[in-house]
């Protein structure tokens, strides 16, 4: 197979590339690129729920929004079942960890309200049962198109296969709270090609989600990124000089780095309404070093774009490795050339004595970091943990140029608005 940089042609931009010599530089455990640890001694928001990926409704420049004095958010949950025998171990204990490793398999969408930007209260489904045309309701964005309270959720729907959907209602406020109102119509609108997109025919690893559109604030259009996998046969691609990079002597075997191709994804709606969208060559492609890149999402700031996306350890390729957590990219346009942030990418990783305790961050544009707590160890050893399914503490990072520093650390789930929308 062709390499990355050969395969996508005469196109409206070439790739940029992670490569294995920036992932050569990332390092656990510095002082500016690590959260903080997360005590074990977290509060979880709620005991009937676990909650995972965070959502927070904003408009389509990026800006955090609550309505009416409401703050929103949407999260990936599942019900805890502490009483199901399934998760009953032989002891007749909870088996916690075991009914949290299952929760992917009932994911809905459900949505969250505050006062505070925290101390959330749950509101519930957003969308009814059996509204989702698949099992599973996967990550997304909420967006706030408009005063009369009209949100767009974009979001993946998976079993079967995994499409790009989104399905629009309303917002609905009171003084004692907030209803999601009228999501009712699902609208498909694109799934993995297998041209630039890995399939699951291609790939049953394959990984094709997580949409987030946003206007361009150049051009004015509209697009949206998503994570994918770049097309091809699973194992066929080709792990070139390009995707190697400046690596020094000893650095130059790639191993099985061939079955890692993950990749951010782009489209570009066709229409003002978001209904109608082509897929674009990947912005961003890491084959030979990691295989998922998710949750993409933009800062703008001082003209520039800077790209934010979540991974893991476990999906690096053979002979490199970093930390759970968000990493990063800038470019001084849209489909750039885009290069790592702090000469490795690694924006925000965990500490290597807490490697499962926070993912799934997003970046806010006021440099606010949210996340969920994962496992947090609950002795020295490491042996023992604590399930999370909970919202972490946010962190503040500053951005600066080709440069990232972590500056504060917040309370657990703090998402205030940057601005609030008065409903007519």
């Amino acid at each position: 197979m062709k390499s990355n940089t050969e395969k996508f042609g005469k196109t409206p931009h070439q790739p940029s590339l992670w490569t294995r010599a920036d992932a050569l530089k990332v390092h656990a455990d510095d002082p500016t690129t690590t959260q903080p640890l997360v005590s074990a001694n977290f509060p979880v928001l709620s005991n009937e729920v676990f909650i995972w990926d965070t959502m927070p409704l904003r408009d389509m420049d990026g800006n955090i929004t609550s309505v009416d004095g409401w703050s929103v958010i949407f999260t990936l949950t599942a019900d805890r079942h502490p009483n199901d025998p399934q998760y009953i171990d032989e002891n007749g204990n909870y088996d916690i960890t075991r009914d949290w490793n299952d929760r992917h398999g009932r994911a809905k969408m459900y949505y969250w309200f505050s006062r505070t930007g925290k101390d959330w209260k749950l509101g519930g489904r957003v969308m009814a049962e059996g509204v989702s045309p698949t099992v599973r309701e996967w990550a997304g964005t909420p967006i706030l198109l408009n005063e009369q309270g009209e949100v767009d959720l974009y979001y993946t729907a998976v079993t079967p296969g995994a499409t790009i959907v989104k399905v629009r209602g309303r917002v609905v406020t009171t003084e004692h709270g907030v209803s999601m109102v009228g999501f009712e119509k699902v609208k498909p609108l694109f799934e993995a090609d297998g041209k630039m997109y890995q399939t699951e025919a291609q790939n049953p690893f394959w990984g094709f989600r997580d949409p987030w559109p946003f206007r361009d604030p150049n051009d004015g259009k509209l697009y949206m990124l998503f994570e994918g996998n770049v097309a091809g046969e699973r194992g066929s691609h080709k792990v070139g000089k390009a995707e190697i990079g400046d690596v020094p002597p000893g650095y130059e075997d790639v191993g099985n780095s061939r079955f890692q191709t993950a990749c951010v994804g782009i489209a570009v709606a066709r229409d003002e309404d978001g209904d109608d969208w082509e897929m674009l060559p990947p912005l961003l492609t890491a084959v030979g070093v990691n295989d998922q890149t998710e949750r993409p999402h933009f800062v703008f700031q001082d003209g520039k774009y800077y790209l934010f996306t979540i991974s893991h350890t476990f999906t690096y390729a053979d002979g490199v490795i970093g930390p759970d957590g968000v990493y990063g990219f800038v470019a001084d346009s849209l489909f750039g050339p885009y290069v790592p942030l702090n000469g490795s990418g690694l924006v925000l990783g965990n500490p290597s004595s807490q490697p499962f305790q926070t993912y799934s961050h997003c970046v806010m544009p006021n440099g606010l970091v949210t996340s969920f707590i994962d496992s947090v160890p609950t002795d020295e050893n490491g042996t023992q943990t604590r399930i999370g399914g909970t919202e972490a503490p946010t962190v503040e990072i500053k951005i600066k140029g080709q440069q990232t520093f972590v500056v504060a650390e917040y309370d657990y789930g703090y998402i205030p608005p940057m601005l609030d929308v008065t409903l007519k």
